[in-house]
Parts: structure tokens; C-alpha cells; sequence
């Protein structure tokens, strides 16, 4: 198991660490804060008839066990789309990996994905919610707009989008990587999942963008 190089963040008195594994670690909760793992895709997309390699899925909870193990956290926050779409038989692989940590605090942000019924999580002792304020942060799925971050209960967490940064070198060669996103009211994770993608975005002059590498996460702006 590699020791995850985490870089710290301190945001509204908050001690964060930015991991990358596309994680964040909130020290005074003793949480794990994840989003858009989307369990099941690979599941979903074999079904299909399109090629995927079967061991994605298990590689996604070995490294989520990976960071259980290394944090030790109380509870673990799903920012939504943990799982991508309705059961197959990706779920009897998460549920294995349930019945191995199930001291655990579990509690799934409902995303746009989630639409598998309320009862399998609650099965599995999941908390459920379509919001959640744990202050000082607001958790949530999708990302608010400028108009309603006014009006916000609190500085937001959420998903969604898939958030990367695009950079450019010598020789117009450029790369996206995925990234955490913190605006002034909002912060956007990336895809914790491997078989995602990722969408560039537009920053604003004053957010704090951190771009995830395969071993470490690096300050862009």
C-alpha cells in the first residue's frame, strides 16, 4: 500500500487534506470526503456489449480501502453518483466491501445517478440524504449557480461535473488533469471514480485550483 502524499489546505478554520486519490480528508470530522465514484459503470457498460476491463471496479474499492486503512476515518461523506445507474453485479462486490468496514459511518449524498431504491443502502446501514449541512460546510451534489450561492446555508461541497484544469507546455502539448476546485462560496472534487471523465473549467482570479498528479496534488492557481 503506497502512503498517500497529501497536500494541506486550510479553508474557514478547517484542516483539509487534499489527496491524490481524488479524496479529501476533513481532520476535525474524522471524514473521508468522496464524489462520482460511480460503482457499477463498468458493470453497466459490460452489459452493453463494450469492452471494459473487470477489475476497475475492484481497483475503485481497493484504493477507498487504501484510505479507510490509512486515515482511519470515522465516517465517509458520498458527494453522489456513487453508484452509476441500477444494480448489477458490481453491487454484491460492494457489498463485500461493506461488511468490512462496518463501524463506519456511511452517508451518500443522492445524486443524479443514484436511482437505485433507498432500501439496498439502507441495507448496508447508508445514510441517505439530498443535502446535508455539516457545518461549516454545505454538502451537496451538484454544484450551485452564482445567484443561489448567495443565499447559501453555508459554503458549499459538492460533484457533479467532473472538474479538471487544463495545462499547456512546449510544443502545444496540453494535458487535463483532474482537479479540486475552490471558489469563493464553492468547492468542486474531482471524480474519485477511474472510469470517469473530465471537463476543464473556468476560474475565477481568486480560486484556489489544486491539480491532481498520479502521486501528489500540486497548486495551480
Amino acid at each position: 500500500m503506497m502512503i498517500s502524499e497529501a497536500t494541506t489546505f486550510n479553508l474557514l478554520e478547517q484542516d483539509l487534506l487534499l489527496l491524490p486519490q481524488k479524496a479529501i480528508y476533513w481532520q476535525q470530522q474524522k471524514a473521508l470526503i468522496i464524489t462520482d465514484v460511480h460503482f457499477g459503470k463498468v458493470g453497466h457498460f459490460r452489459k452493453a456489449g463494450i469492452a471494459v476491463p473487470r477489475d476497475m471496479e475492484q481497483s475503485d474499492l481497493a484504493t477507498l480501502s487504501d484510505l479507510i486503512h490509512e486515515h482511519k476515518p470515522e465516517k465517509l461523506l458520498f458527494l453522489g453518483d456513487l453508484f452509476h445507474s441500477d444494480m448489477n453485479n458490481d453491487w454484491d462486490w460492494f457489498i463485500l466491501w461493506r461488511s468490512q468496514f462496518p463501524q463506519i459511518q456511511i452517508i451518500l449524498i443522492k445524486g443524479n445517478h443514484d436511482i437505485i431504491a433507498d432500501s439496498h443502502y439502507q441495507k448496508l446501514n447508508i445514510e441517505l440524504h439530498n443535502e446535508l449541512l455539516i457545518a461549516p460546510f454545505l454538502m451537496l451534489h451538484h454544484p450551485l449557480p452564482d445567484d443561489k450561492l448567495q443565499n447559501a446555508a453555508a459554503y458549499v461541497f459538492c460533484g457533479h461535473i467532473h472538474p479538471g484544469i487544463n495545462l499547456s507546455g512546449r510544443g502545444r502539448q496540453s494535458i487535463t488533469l483532474p482537479c479540486f476546485a475552490f471558489g469563493s462560496r464553492q468547492a468542486i472534487l474531482p471524480s474519485f471514480g477511474k472510469f470517469t471523465g473530465r471537463v476543464a473549467i473556468r476560474s475565477a482570479q481568486n480560486d484556489k485550483i489544486f491539480a491532481v498528479l498520479k502521486d501528489k496534488v500540486i497548486a495551480i492557481a
